[in-house]
């Protein structure tokens, strides 16, 4: 007589323990999160400093009691977010959703330090990995181009506007200057040489964006200085013009330190006398970061309550 074996029950890991290689793909899918999370509060704390700084109560006596500066001035904040949601919507075909994404990347490269912001916004476009499937080479594409296009736009500003400061520059002003545009050159060349190897998207998106980086400059530009003149109408649109071009030109060079400092003196130089300009450009400063603050709130507070609900 065979005696058979009794059947010995299969292994099985208990129910509770996770699988090999489990904890890997949560920590890499969970990610984006906390880096979003961490700029998040990066950005809170940034706001917090610089409006403890700004002087609230100085600022409010400050203000410009015209309503059209503060239309126009809506304006000059939303062109960034809206130019670069329209450059991805015909990407991605981001949701309106993705608007959110890129007012945060705006005040994160504002308030945090330099390119935080499409840290963040790529950790976000990662996150949604159904809808964008390699976030990171269009984000790459779309951050140099908007700053060739600021350098291009820059260049051309200094061009023009030589033979209206050439008075108020001094001679090592000149050479500071120079210096300064050999720079923004030699950043802008190897990307224009190794173009190929550099850009991602196709040839024909990468002038489309560009050319919306361009307008999106161009444009507010313009509106700012519409809005600066709203605020001190006694000074003619074409000087403001020329201080919005000072600007641009002296946020964009890599060797100018105290930018802030030396933009308002240029700007008090070039008009001649202060009236009021100090304290507008204090204006703009502390507006810019109240609306910093009042969107971080805005859209915490949604965050919050879609989590809830």
């Amino acid at each position: 007589m065979v005696i058979q074996a009794a059947e010995q029950p299969q292994a099985t890991a208990p129910p509770d323990e996770p699988l090999p290689g489990a904890s890997a793909v949560t920590a890499q899918s969970r990610w984006p999160a906390i880096l979003g999370a961490l700029l998040t509060l990066a950005m809170v704390a940034g706001l917090a400093r610089g409006i403890a700084g700004s002087g609230v109560q100085g600022l409010w006596q400050a203000m410009p009691a015209n309503p059209l500066f503060y239309i126009t001035f809506v304006f000059v904040y939303v062109a960034l977010p809206v130019g670069d949601f329209i450059i991805f919507r015909r990407l991605w075909h981001i949701p309106v959703e993705g608007l959110a994404a890129l007012f945060k990347k705006r005040i994160a490269n504002e308030i945090v330090i330099g390119y935080s912001g499409e840290a963040y916004f790529y950790a976000w476009a990662k996150a949604r990995a159904r809808m964008v499937a390699a976030p990171f080479g269009a984000v790459k594409d779309v951050s140099i181009l908007s700053a060739m296009a600021g350098n291009v736009i820059t260049l051309a500003l200094v061009v023009m506007a030589l033979p209206f400061v050439g008075e108020v520059l001094r001679p090592a002003d000149f050479r500071l200057l120079a210096w300064s545009v050999a720079i923004l050159v030699a950043i802008s060349l190897p990307f224009l040489i190794f173009a190929r190897r550099v850009f991602t998207l196709p040839r024909r998106s990468l002038w489309w964006i560009f050319g919306v980086h361009a307008l999106r400059l161009v444009g507010g530009t313009i509106l700012l200085a519409l809005a600066w003149h709203f605020a001190l109408p006694t000074i003619a649109i074409g000087v403001w013009l020329m201080l919005c071009a000072a600007r641009m030109l002296v946020s964009r060079l890599p060797l100018v330190p105290n930018k802030d400092l030396l933009f308002a003196n240029f700007a008090i130089a070039l008009i001649g006398y202060d009236n009021g300009l100090s304290a507008l450009l204090a204006v703009t400063a502390g507006i810019t970061l109240l609306i910093h603050a009042g969107l971080i709130a805005m859209f915490s507070l949604f965050s919050l309550i879609r989590n809830r609900v």
